[in-house]
Order: structure tokens, then C-alpha cells, then sequence
């Protein structure tokens, strides 16, 4: 009995043995799916805290653009840094903790291929001419500000919205002698809506957020610049997938309404 009991235990041994390795290989066939899924495109990324750095312009959309993406992501936090296109470029040059970067042109973001990943245009605008709340110069063209009785605030050259701004005049042959040259388009837009200048060249997105405070003379597509937006992930970024992640849904259908209730055209 004693040899019996013997063979039958390692008997049993053996056959437990032989069952493990099967047995762990249904269960890993059933725990290994979420972790390939969560490699996968198609899976929902980590909670995470992220910074955007992004254009001026983008200040308004973006507050409730990114309230949509933090209910629809719980857990994950998105804090905003806004400044002109060029000052932006300048903190991610000098390593700024940063996750993800929009422009308000695509020269700005070109120039930061080695910083950046693989940018898309979200949104595009328009110039407007800003004026004084009623119009009082009754200011109907570009060529209405090349009037020295009328004082014209500028975005600087170097900021994409004073690029932008440089282009059409000069495409019109239009000479003006700006009482400032402002650091982004909000300053521009500031500067109209206290009265500090009668007129200024702004995105179409900025005139219309100021309701009353100003009039805004459209300018014809012919005589008009294009603004693109592109946005992209920062190799720096310490939350990589929750970046990429971002920068994905501002592509989304969903995205890309806000934005166009905001006055942005479809990229």
C-alpha cells in the first residue's frame, strides 16, 4: 500500500505539473490582451497632467476645448501656457517642462523639427482689420491705414500675426507707420479696445471675442493671409502617450467643432 500510495501521489504531482503550464497560458492569454491593447492606438492613455504651450490666438477656444478633453478623460489634467508663436519657440529651445506645442503658423513650428514630433494643422484663421469702437475714421480698407491721422498698432514682425500683417500690406502696397509693434495679437486687440489706437490687424477669432469694444472691417480673401495652426507632441514631454494622445483629438470631430464655433476654419 505504502508503494501504492507512493505512485499515485507522483502520479498526481505529474499531472499538476503538466496542467500549470496550460493553465498559465489561459490566463495569460486573458491578461496579456489588455496589455497589448494598451500599446495600441486604440486604447484610452494614462491619466496624466499635461502642458500645452500655445498661440495667443488660441486663448478663448482653448480653455473650452480643453475642459471637453479633461471630462471625456478623467484623471487627466491639461494647463494651458499662452504667448506669442515666437516666445513660445524660445521656451522649448531653452527646455521649458512642456508636452505639447501649437503655433499659430507652421514657419515657427518648422523651425523646431528636433524639439517637436510630427506636426498637423488643426485650424486656420484670417486677418481682420480692428477699429475703434464705432468706427470713428470709418476705416472700410487696408489702404485706410496708411492715413498718418490714424494711429495703427502691429503685431512685431517676428510674432506670426505681424508677419502675417506685413504680407497683405506690402501686397497692396500699403505704407504704415505703427504707433507700436505689440509682442502678440491679444496686446494688438488690447490696444483698439482701450482707445490706445484706432485700428490694428488681428485674427478674425480675436475681433469677434471682443464683442462691442470694436468693429471689424473684413478684409477680401484675395488681399488676405492664411493662418495655420499645427500642433505637436515635445520630445521632452515627460507623459509621451498622453501628449500624443492630445495632440490626436484636436484632429477629432469633436475638436474640431469647438473650434470652428470659435470662429477657426477646418484645417
Amino acid at each position: 500500500m505504502p508503494a501504492t500510495l507512493s505512485r499515485r501521489r507522483a502520479a498526481a504531482a505529474l499531472t499538476a505539473a503538466l496542467l500549470l503550464p496550460l493553465a498559465a497560458c489561459g490566463n495569460g492569454g486573458g491578461g496579456t490582451a489588455p496589455a497589448a491593447a494598451s500599446g495600441s492606438g486604440s486604447a484610452a492613455p494614462k491619466a496624466a497632467n499635461l502642458t500645452v504651450l500655445a498661440a495667443s490666438s488660441l486663448t478663448d477656444v482653448f480653455k473650452t476645448a480643453g475642459a471637453a478633453y479633461e471630462k471625456a478623460h478623467p484623471g487627466t489634467k491639461v494647463t494651458f501656457s499662452f504667448a506669442g508663436s515666437q516666445e513660445l519657440a524660445a521656451q522649448v529651445k531653452q527646455g521649458a517642462p512642456a508636452d505639447a506645442l501649437v503655433t499659430a503658423d507652421t514657419k515657427t513650428m518648422d523651425g523646431l523639427k528636433g524639439e517637436t514630433g510630427d506636426a498637423r494643422v488643426i485650424a486656420k484663421n484670417r486677418l481682420v482689420i480692428a477699429t475703434g469702437k464705432g468706427n470713428p475714421f470709418k476705416i472700410a480698407a487696408l489702404e485706410d491705414l496708411a492715413d498718418t491721422k490714424v494711429k495703427v498698432v502691429l503685431a512685431a514682425p517676428e510674432v506670426p500675426v505681424g508677419r502675417y500683417s506685413k504680407e497683405i500690406l506690402d501686397k497692396q502696397g500699403v505704407t504704415v507707420k505703427p504707433v507700436s509693434h505689440e509682442p502678440n495679437v491679444r496686446a494688438v486687440l488690447s490696444k483698439v479696445e482701450l482707445g490706445e489706437a484706432d485700428a490694428g490687424l488681428v485674427y478674425r477669432t480675436d475681433s469677434a471675442k471682443s464683442g462691442d469694444k470694436v468693429v471689424a472691417v473684413d478684409i477680401p480673401d484675395a488681399q488676405n493671409a492664411v493662418a495655420s495652426y499645427p500642433a505637436a507632441t515635445l520630445r521632452q514631454s515627460k507623459n509621451p502617450g498622453a501628449a500624443a494622445a492630445f495632440v490626436a483629438w484636436l484632429s477629432t470631430p469633436e475638436a474640431q467643432k469647438i473650434l470652428k464655433d470659435a470662429g477657426f476654419q477646418q484645417a
